[in-house]
Formats: structure tokens, C-alpha cells, sequence
């Protein structure tokens, strides 16, 4: 794997040319983890109840809520146009209890993770989410919140080298 086109690599804006490239090759195996673990948030071979395209949106959503326009943009790309309103930080589901619910749970633990309680599962579950996809929907919302942290870390390290 090439470790200068994984995600993380290139929202960071770094290249093979890059200063830090001898860092990042010294580092391939986090990177190719990362670059994995994107894989099995977003494309994985059994979803459950959400989506691929679907959790697409919620990444794009969760980038836009930490100003990340680079990594929204890439997950914006992986959308199919079925789920836009989902990546909206306007957006809290409209009529939908269920998307109501995911959008509700996800933007608190984006934001506010101190503040999710268990009365917030309560609520996923009482809207028909099983507890699979609150699994699901967990760990999507946790490798999220750490690639955009790698990636802002990468740009740091970038700026100082």
C-alpha cells in the first residue's frame, strides 16, 4: 500500500516529496491500520442497517461538525446522492424517527461526548435501531473523530517540518 495515497495522508496534503515522508514511511503500519479501519467503517462487507452511502453522510456530517472541509469533501464523494440531507448539519431528520435518532446521537458524541448518557441508547433502541447498528453507528462515529485527528496532526507536524 502506498502510504501517500491513503486518506490521512492526502487530507494532510502530504506527498512521497514531502519533508515528512521518511516520518510517515517510518510509520506505514499506523497508516495502513488507518487506512483499514476507514475500509471497515465505511465500505463494510456486511453493513447491517446502515448503508454504505448512509455512513458516508454521517462521516461527511461529522467532518463538517469538527470544520474538516477536506475529509467532508472525500465523504461527500462516497456518497451516491440518496443521503445529502444526512451530511446537512442543518438537517435533524425531518419526520423520520430512526434518522432523527442517528442524527440526534451522532452530532451529541461529535460535539459533546461528555454529555451522551445511557438514556441516549435508550433512545436509538426506542426507534427500532438494534444493538448491532448502535455498535455500528459507535464506530463509525469513533474511527471518524480519530482519522480527523490523525489528519490534523499530520498537518501540524507538516507546518513545523
Amino acid at each position: 500500500m502506498d502510504i501517500f495515497e491513503t486518506v490521512a495522508a492526502k487530507a494532510a496534503g502530504i506527498a512521497a516529496a514531502s519533508p515528512l515522508a521518511s516520518v510517515l514511511a517510518g510509520r506505514q503500519d499506523l497508516l495502513e491500520l488507518t487506512e483499514r479501519a476507514h475500509d471497515a467503517a465505511l465500505r463494510p462487507k456486511q453493513p447491517g442497517g446502515l448503508s454504505h452511502s448512509e455512513r458516508s453522510a454521517l462521516a461527511c456530517r461529522i467532518a463538517k461538525l469538527n470544520n474538516e472541509s477536506v475529509l467532508a469533501n472525500h465523504y461527500e464523494n462516497l456518497m451516491d446522492g440518496n443521503n445529502d440531507a444526512v451530511a446537512d448539519t442543518g438537517f435533524h431528520g425531518g419526520d423520520n424517527a430512526r434518522l432523527k435518532a442517528i442524527l440526534r446521537h451522532t452530532d451529541l458524541v461529535t460535539v459533546d461526548p461528555k454529555e451522551a448518557v445511557e438514556g441516549d441508547i435508550a433512545a436509538l433502541k426506542a426507534v427500532g435501531i438494534d444493538e448491532p447498528d448502535i455498535v455500528r453507528l459507535s464506530e463509525l462515529i469513533a474511527y471518524v473523530s480519530y482519522q480527523i485527528r490523525v489528519v490534523a496532526g499530520l498537518r501540524l507536524m507538516a507546518a513545523v517540518s
